[in-house]
């Protein structure tokens, strides 16, 4: 592949137009969470729907990774990070206007899509912007970027949802307007990938100019040699992403029915703190040692567990807002692990789709269990349904925990991850923009 190409000044204002892309497009895929019982109320459906309508979205990241994949390294960050943001205003255009259940599960896809599409091209952006010596703040950067829009959409929603009016479209008309902003922002933004680059991405040749990219399924390909320890980490992350795929789904139910608490504000807190401490997790990987990392993030989660079903008997909700931030660090520790094992133990040139693959386990185990514990609830009720699950959750991060006692530990020492839950392109940026960076 052709050297890269200098980068054209993009001044202070560029690094901030990307995060800020960053942080609405992953925004937009949480604001709906504290408003799931309000669209019951509105549209008469059941809280097994409420979970399916979650999983879509997580179905169509994982589409996004398996189809779209690298497009950023073929056309160039700009244009990706723009479809991202268009099929983020698409998606919030479409649950403003909703009137039925169908116009919810088109508006989940078009954000699966989106945050497929942006987390690694925003990242890897972020990554080329950045001087050499600024790499690992750029890395920071990212996390604050994919993390507080997770958070922050939530929380916002809720707090507009709770103490403001129309609460069902209100919510949307704000991350329209600071879509909008963001889409202007990103005419700051330089182009990074070099134009001979591009040129080659589009037609086959540096140059042609025939656009032949065409998404294609990719198969999942992890290399032999470090397959157990990958197998591990993914599931042990896994385990993690299906709790907070849960607390996502249900919180708001589990706090009206059970606690009594009818207030979305405190649904967006509850689901805010799992994604704050999943980026605060990530960040204890540069520090932890690398062989206890993972034994770590598997105790964290049977301890997340044990309060989720201790909120869930006891009806308390101190136990639940304890096992959110828990579960987040462990979940955040886990996935640093796993992309550190990737890092160290994969070819550069293999690396996106090894991160791919782990990515594409993640977030099948965060939309699985959700239908899951739907089906559940429906059949015998939110608490026994919480309880089996947590106990679920418990048992694979116990087995995760006996595979490491009983074999070596593969893997490499964990190195920074740019964000969760990366989605497109974990090897988008060129190899000089990412050292150490899958």
């Amino acid at each position: 592949m052709p050297s890269a190409a200098p980068r054209r000044p993009g001044g202070p204002l560029a690094p901030a137009a990307v995060a800020l892309a960053f942080w609405v497009t992953m925004a937009g895929t949480t604001v709906p969470t504290p408003l799931y019982p309000l669209y019951q109320r509105a549209f008469g459906f059941s809280t097994f729907t409420v979970t399916v309508i979650f999983a879509v979205y997580a179905l169509g990241v994982v589409a996004g990774l398996l189809t779209l994949g690298r497009l950023s390294d073929r056309i160039g960050r700009r244009p990706v990070i723009l479809a991202a943001l268009l099929l983020a205003a698409a998606a919030a255009t479409l649950f403003e206007l909703a009137d039925s259940l169908p116009w919810l599960l088109a508006a989940r896809v078009l954000s699966g899509f989106g945050a497929a599409l942006v987390t690694g091209t925003a990242t890897a952006a972020l990554l080329d912007l950045a001087p050499p010596e600024r790499r690992l703040r750029a890395q920071t950067v990212a996390l604050a970027a994919n993390m507080g829009g997770l958070a922050g959409g939530t929380l916002f929603a809720g707090v507009l949802a709770e103490w403001a009016g129309s609460p069902l479209r209100l919510p949307w008309t704000v991350t329209l307007v600071l879509t909008g902003a963001a889409l202007l922002g990103l005419l700051a933004v330089p182009e990074t990938v070099p134009a001979e680059v591009r040129r080659a991405g589009r037609s086959g040749s540096p140059t042609g100019s025939t656009l032949r990219f065409r998404p294609r399924l990719r198969p999942l390909h992890v290399p032999p040699g470090i397959r157990p320890a990958f197998l591990r980490a993914a599931l042990a992350g896994g385990a993690g992403f299906a709790v907070t795929g849960v607390l996502t789904a249900v919180s708001g139910l589990f706090l009206a029915t059970v606690l009594g608490l009818h207030n979305h504000a405190l649904t967006g807190l509850v689901v805010a703190l799992a994604f704050l401490s999943t980026a605060v997790g990530q960040l204890l990987v540069r520090v932890l040692p690398p062989a206890r990392a993972l034994p770590l993030a598997c105790a964290g989660l049977v301890l997340a567990a044990a309060l989720v079903a201790g909120a869930l008997l006891g009806g308390t909700l101190p136990p639940l807002l304890l096992g959110a931030c828990v579960n987040g660090l462990a979940t955040g520790t886990a996935i640093g692990t796993g992309l550190g094992t990737v890092n160290g133990g994969v070819e550069p040139h293999r690396r996106g789709e090894a991160v791919s693959a782990f990515f594409a386990v993640l977030f099948t185990m965060l939309s699985v269990p959700v239908i899951g514990v739907g089906v559940l609830v429906r059949a015998t009720g939110l608490r026994t349904a919480g309880v089996g699950f947590s106990a679920a959750v418990a048992v694979l991060a116990l087995a995760v925990a006996a595979g490491l006692v009983r074999r070596p530990r593969h893997g490499a020492s964990p190195v920074p991850t740019a964000a969760v839950p990366t989605a497109a392109e974990p090897a988008a940026a060129p190899a000089a923009a990412r050292p150490g960076k899958a």
